[in-house]
């Protein structure tokens, strides 16, 4: 185990020393009345110190039963005072599922986990790899009184384990003899500097703490002149709690030496003698008269007269005892008495060691010689102790083992030698060992007949004969290397150098690799044993009618059928000529020891067929024969036909199956789906018999398909091909309100209204007919059908009367007819021409320089009237102005409108002598101009009084009000003081005093405010009244600069359906336009967006975004010194619909590029 570790010194002492200077220290002290109870070992005195009671000492202690847990144990050690010591222990953790429990203990119960301070210190650590749990002990700048047993317990579940070790601590000076014992041999208390400390006084009882008052008595005289047994009465008495220490202290002190009454001269305090010597205790009598008595452990010795251990002389005043041949038991404390008084001494008896004088010789021998070990010491009588591979020899009265010795010769015997005694034999005594080695072999074997292989008919008797020299070694039979025991039909002789195995009746199990050895040798005899039986397959097992096993395709066949024989047969499936090997995926056939297996994995039609089975062995050959049926399921019927279809019917028809699976068809099963579905819905739950079958409500135009399944006792077969689609179809219902429109020399021309029903299907067409007055011969007037309600029938002959009717077309056919309940005259009607101007026309039509004008006038009148225009009684210039005229309306538009286009135009329908006329005026208004002219009237206190001029274009529209903003001269930074201001002059007040102004005023109109403004020439200068202030004239600085953004835009996502706001700002003077764009375009007027700016900050907010809003966006500021632009990219989670597109107002073709971009997205996912 490792030495404790120190930080200044580590103690080399060894134990044998450390014991000598426990006794040393013991004798130092006087031992008068000393009681019994303390005297039992010469440090008994010193654990008074570590709080155990004297009378404690002898009692048992109570710990769980020791386990190895420790792999490294604290060991003691002895350091000076004021320096550091570690002590360590380490546990292996290998086993254990979690930390054991360590506990440190100083004496026998004292705790030291409550004890840590800056004097102890505990500590812990795990090493991972090597499981070792170590722990450490740390005491820091030790005392005097950290001396003492300590103790390591390390506990774990029912585990345990503990250790004893010592700290010896030694002074470094001499105690001065002035220093007052009392205080110095105190514990140090709770809370003061040296708290943390091994304080064993917290273990008494706590009292009340008194006043110390100055020491008026001496206490070291009291010990002095004191008993040991009193030196606890004395420290109680006086306060002392440190018992240990002061008893090391009073140790060192140099006592004076009473002059004894009755001892001239007195024992040494220690006497030592080799085991087997003799020692004399001498001593002189002050008073040779004094009757004298000796002891030895406080029992006296007396003389006897046959008794010589002990001799006592008298030489004039000496006494002398001599104690002869002195053995371990004389090593006691020894006192002599006389009078009162009493002096005391001990003894030590030293042991010489016993040394090996003749070593033990190397024996090589065979099995049943005698074996004799002979070994000589230097001690007649020596204890020594045998032993053999480092174990000790039994020698008891049933032991094979004799151990004899006479004088210094020792011998070990053994009579009758075997294998197992080979080994290294020892002998040990307490000065050395000495060892040899023993090696036991065995006799050389003969063998004079080996054994033989047999082979023999099931149940006949087997015989196994062998000879082998010597003849007196037993053996064992063994078979397929298990020992055969004999039994009623089993017998196993020896007799001299035979040995016999013999069965009665062989069995198949007798068969195998049979083995003889000779016991206690390698060698061994073997032999084959082979016991044969003709094949048979047992076909009766299967308990089918003739062999015949039936099996559903598409199933697992496996026929296990039992076959015997010895050896096992060689076994060969067939079906015809094909050989069925072991090796097949689907199809195998595989042999065990006591049966053959058929498997077909799946079973198909074409496996139905006769199996032949073939088993062949050396004793002779049986066949069998099994046939397989296959039944399945039968085969689809063919794609069914859809002969008629009617609005939620169908009928069908199909053939039946070509294959029934080898059972016959019970019925079928009918399925349909929509044709766009994948979801199959049976139409009978019971088996439909015929080959027929009508299909009912069914949704109409939608199209289905419809199938088929066969079912024969088997089961179901697959379903059939799908029927091609077919869609259910109603005629829709007649058309409505068949009227006549227009009638021309040689024209028709006849409206309706479309069916009330028109059904699934759909509407394709109409199909108009008419025929002559008086003739049932209908003709049909268009060829190809027409999707319009008006249609006009061309060449008829002029004042013949003629019958319409109109028909509906869809898929499922023709309607029923709409027929004109009265002849039509073919003779066209003259109408006077009529405009009817639409309301919000008989007002001024107002629209702004750049827009489009589109007006549709619509008018009546037949024949086809003629249309003209004029614009201020002049005609109208085509390359301005388009016109288009159609049978009932003229439309006017200019696509891109000019002031110039501003005007009364006038139209003119006329048919014939008929005519008809209206006027539109039209109104193109622009932004107007600023001001002509603005002037400072006035500036008095904190007012100005401005006065200005109407602009000299107000933009073709009255002007509805003016715009006064005010400007600081310092910054010219402008601000509104008032809007839609009606007249031509205002004063402004509230104007900061000091402060010199600009002003300008935008005009307006019904299109916004002027493009610019008229400013002031003169400044307004506010002054105080009554002062006259005289402006310093100062060189203004040009705090002008281009744009330039400090804070650029991000990148960011955004939420569908959550507002997303995009922030940067911008430097610039004069203040810069700011333009927000979306992928390269402006965002203009758009409700969606919301843009801000303050200070310099630049937001917009998109209002709910959806993936269509997502894109690069791009902030662009300007002003006349120059442009910035920053960009970001927006990208938006969270789709929507195309209803939720259509409803938000996206574009149709922006709605299918999101929709194809967002497709892509899910692809590459």
């Amino acid at each position: 185990m490792p030495e404790p570790t120190k930080k200044d010194e580590t103690p080399n002492a060894q134990p044998e020393e450390d014991a000598n200077s426990l006794k040393k220290l013991s004798i130092e002290l006087p031992h008068d009345n000393v009681p019994l109870s303390a005297m039992g070992r010469k440090d008994s005195v010193w654990s008074l110190g570590e709080g155990q009671l004297p009378e404690d000492l002898d009692k048992p202690i109570d710990t769980p039963p020791l386990s190895t847990l420790l792999i490294e144990k604290p060991q003691g050690g002895s350091i000076t005072v004021g320096e550091d010591i570690t002590f360590v222990a380490k546990v292996e953790a290998k086993d254990l599922l979690r930390k054991p429990t360590i506990k440190w203990f100083k004496g026998k119960w004292m705790d030291l986990a409550s004890k840590t301070g800056k004097h102890l210190q505990l500590k812990e650590t795990f090493d991972r790899f090597t499981k070792i749990h170590t722990f450490e002990m740390h005491i820091i700048k030790a005392k005097d009184n950290y001396a003492g047993n300590y103790r390591c317990e390390v506990t774990y579940k029912d585990k345990f384990d503990s250790c004893a070790f010592d700290l010896e601590v030694k002074e470094v000076e001499q105690m001065s003899q002035n220093v007052d014992i009392r205080s110095a041999f105190k514990r140090s208390s709770e809370g003061q500097e040296d708290a943390g400390e091994l304080d064993f006084s917290g273990l008494l009882k706590h009292r009340e703490p008194k006043q110390e008052e100055a020491p008026d008595v001496d206490v070291w005289e009291i010990l002095k002149s004191a008993r040991p047994d009193e030196y606890e009465k004395i420290a109680f008495n006086y306060g002392i709690t440190d018992l240990r220490g002061l008893l090391k202290r009073l140790k060192k002190t140099k006592k004076e030496e009473k002059k004894s009454e009755a001892f001239a001269k007195k024992l040494d305090p220690a006497y030592q003698v080799d085991k087997g010597g003799k020692i004399r205790f001498v001593v002189d009598l002050a008073d040779p008269t004094v009757e004298l008595k000796w002891y030895k452990n406080g029992q006296e010795i007396r003389p006897t007269p046959k008794y010589v251990k002990y001799i006592f002389e008298h030489k004039g005043t000496q006494r002398i005892m001599i104690v002869n041949n002195c053995v371990l038991n004389d090593d006691a404390a020894y006192s002599v008495s006389a009078g009162d008084e009493k002096c005391t001494t001990e003894l030590f008896v030293k042991e010489l060691p016993v040394k090996i004088v003749k070593d033990i010789e190397a024996v090589k021998t065979t099995v049943n010689e005698r074996i004799e070990l002979e070994c000589e010491v230097s001690e007649e009588g020596a204890q020594v102790k045998w032993m053999k591979n480092g174990v000790e020899v039994p020698t008891g009265v049933r032991s094979r083992y004799r151990v004899k010795s006479e004088g210094t010769k020792h011998w070990l015997i053994i009579d009758d030698a075997s294998k197992d005694d080979t080994g290294t034999y020892s002998l040990m005594a307490t000065g050395g060992n000495t060892e040899a080695r023993v090696q036991v072999d065995l006799k050389p074997l003969k063998i004079l007949q080996d054994l033989q292989n047999v082979t023999v008919m099931l149940g006949q008797p087997l015989k196994l004969h062998c000879e082998i020299n010597p003849g007196n070694v037993p053996g064992r039979w063994y078979r397929n290397g298990q020992l055969i025991q004999p039994n009623d039909r089993i017998n196993i002789l020896h007799r001299a150098k035979n040995h016999r195995l013999e069965i009665e009746s062989s069995s198949i199990h007798d068969s195998g690799d049979y083995t003889f050895v000779p016991e206690g040798y390698t060698q061994s005899l073997c032999a084959k044993i082979h016991v044969i039986d003709p094949p048979k397959v047992h076909l009766d097992s299967l308990n089918v009618p003739d062999n015949t096993v039936v099996i559903v395709a598409g199933t697992k066949l496996r026929l296990e059928i039992p076959i015997s024989g010895e050896p096992a047969p060689r076994v060969v499936w067939m079906k015809g000529e094909r050989v069925i090997l072991d090796s097949g995926n689907r199809v195998r056939a595989e042999t065990f020891a006591d049966q053959t297996c058929f498997t077909i994995e799946v079973t198909e039609r074409e496996d139905t067929g006769n199996y032949k089975i073939v088993l062949q062995n050396e004793a002779g050959e049986d066949t069998g024969s099994v046939r397989v049926k296959v039944v399945d399921i039968p085969d689809p019927p063919e794609a069914p036909l859809v002969p008629a279809v009617g609005g939620d019917w169908c009928s069908m028809t199909w053939d039946p199956p070509l294959y029934d699976g080898g059972s016959p068809i019970l019925g079928y099963f009918i399925e349909r789906k929509k044709k766009q579905s994948s979801r199959w819905m049976r139409l009978n739950f019971d088996l439909n018999k015929e080959a027929t079958f009508e299909p009912k409500k069914m949704i109409e135009g939608v199209p289905y398909e419809v199938r088929v399944f066969a079912v024969n006792a088997i089961g179901v077969s697959k379903p059939s091909e799908p029927s091609k689609a077919f869609v259910p179809l109603a005629v829709t219902s007649e058309p409505t309100m068949l009227v006549v429109d227009d009638v021309t020399d040689t024209t028709v021309t006849m409206k309706w209204r479309p069916p009330e029903t028109i059904g699934a299907a759909g509407l394709d067409g109409y199909l108009v007919e008419y025929c002559v007055e008086g003739t049932d011969d209908w003709i049909v007037a268009n060829k190809g059908l027409t999707e319009k309600t008006k249609y006009t029938i061309t060449g008829l002959p002029p004042e013949s009367k003629i019958l319409v009717r109109v028909r509906a077309i869809n898929a499922a056919g023709a309607s029923t007819p709409r027929t004109l309940q009265h002849s039509i005259l073919v003779k066209e009607v003259i109408e006077p021409p009529k405009i009817r101007i639409p309301r919000h026309l008989k007002q001024t039509c107002i629209r702004r320089v750049g827009e489009a004008v589109n007006l549709v006038v619509p008018f009546m009148g037949k024949p086809r009237p003629k249309v003209s225009w004029l614009k201020e009684g002049n005609a109208i210039d085509p390359t301005h102005v388009s016109i288009r005229n159609t049978e009932c309306d003229s439309i006017i538009f200019i696509r891109k409108a000019d002031r110039n286009h501003s005007g009364k135009y006038e139209m003119t329908v006329k048919v014939e002598n008929h005519e008809d006329t209206a006027i539109i005026d039209i109104q193109i208004v622009d932004l107007p101009g600023p001001p002509q002219y603005v002037k400072i009237e006035e500036v008095w206190g904190e007012n100005v009084a401005l006065d200005w001029t109407p602009p000299k274009d107000n933009g073709n529209a009255p002007i509805t009000g003016y715009t006064i903003q005010k400007a600081d001269k310092k910054t010219m930074e402008w601000y509104t003081c008032v809007e839609h201001y009606h007249r031509t002059c205002i004063t402004i007040s509230e104007l900061v005093v000091g402060n010199e102004y600009y002003f300008r005023i935008y005009s307006e109109n019904m299109c916004g405010l002027s493009e610019c403004a008229t400013q002031t020439k003169d400044s307004a200068l506010i002054v105080k009244e009554g002062m006259n202030l005289k402006n310093p004239e100062y060189t203004d600085h040009d705090f002008k600069e281009p744009p330039k953004f400090t804070q650029p835009l991000i990148n960011t996502f955004a939420i569908a359906g959550y507002n997303a706001t995009l922030n940067c700002s911008v430097r610039a003077n004069p203040r810069p336009k700011v333009i927000w764009m979306k992928n390269k375009i402006a965002i203009i007027d758009d409700p969606r967006y919301r843009m801000f700016s303050n200070q310099g900050v630049c937001s917009l907010e998109i209002r709910k975004p959806n993936p269509y809003d997502g894109g690069t966006y791009s902030c662009k500021a300007i002003n006349d010194l120059g442009e910035a632009q920053v960009e970001c990219k927006l990208e938006v989670k969270g789709g929507f619909t195309f209803y939720e597109l259509m409803q938000r107002g996206v574009p149709l073709h922006l709605i299918d590029k999101y929709m194809n971009e967002a497709k892509n997205v899910e692809a590459e996912k």
